[in-house]
């Protein structure tokens, strides 16, 4: 073999490895562009991570936001459930129930519970006769409260299913995601609601026990 057809060959030879060396790297490039997008799948997930570990709900609007105020997020999350639904706009009928039922020291003293707390519109629904002879009655109003406490604080992941009450029933929740029904048809309209001692899913419609 001549020395020009060596030498051509190692020029071959050079540009081939110089070749393979190009395309290295560039699939390097490749694979971290690849990867970037992978790195960032936890930062633009962890908005809706929040939002789950958060409160959710078209009602929730209805909450005050100042912090200071004893109706907010904030001040509820520092007072047991009965102390913290007294400053909810939302809660007022519900509250006064309670204080009716005596139930007040009974749901701050629990050790962590759910309650589905039925808004004023809610309790607006029954007519009022019903309303008055059942708020006259201590004994059918406190076992329609404890109907809507679930011992355990419930996280919406852990909402859908059958609960048995503190009244001694059950009730069942269906749904996924910021979408419940309760019982036969109570929507969640604020849930996940966070204070010292429960969590709380504020609900359209009372619940009646069968």
């Amino acid at each position: 073999m001549s020395r020009r057809t060596i030498a051509a060959l190692i020029a071959v030879g050079a540009l081939a490895l110089s070749a393979c060396g190009n395309g290295d790297d560039g699939n390097t490039s490749s694979n971290n562009g690849a990867g970037e997008p992978t790195g960032a799948m936890p930062t633009s997930a962890t908005p809706a991570a929040g939002m789950m570990a958060g409160q959710f709900g078209a009602g929730c609007a209805a909450v005050p936001t100042d912090p200071s105020n004893p109706g907010s997020f904030d001040a509820m999350a520092k007072v047991p459930v009965a102390t913290a639904a007294s400053g909810n706009p939302l809660l007022s009928v519900l509250v006064g129930a309670v204080k009716k039922a005596n139930l007040v020291d009974s749901l701050n003293s629990a050790q962590g519970v759910t309650v589905f707390a039925p808004t004023n519109d809610a309790f607006a629904k029954i007519p009022k006769a019903d309303l008055d002879k059942v708020v006259a009655d201590n004994a059918t109003l406190t076992k329609i409260l404890t109907y809507h406490v679930v011992p355990g604080k419930l996280s919406p992941e852990q909402l859908a299913g059958p609960h048995k009450t503190l009244q001694g029933g059950t009730v069942t929740v269906a749904g996924s995601g910021t979408d419940f029904t309760v019982g036969m048809s109570a929507k969640v309209v604020c849930g996940n609601v966070s204070t010292a001692n429960a969590t709380v899913y504020i609900i359209d419609t009372v619940l009646m026990p069968s």
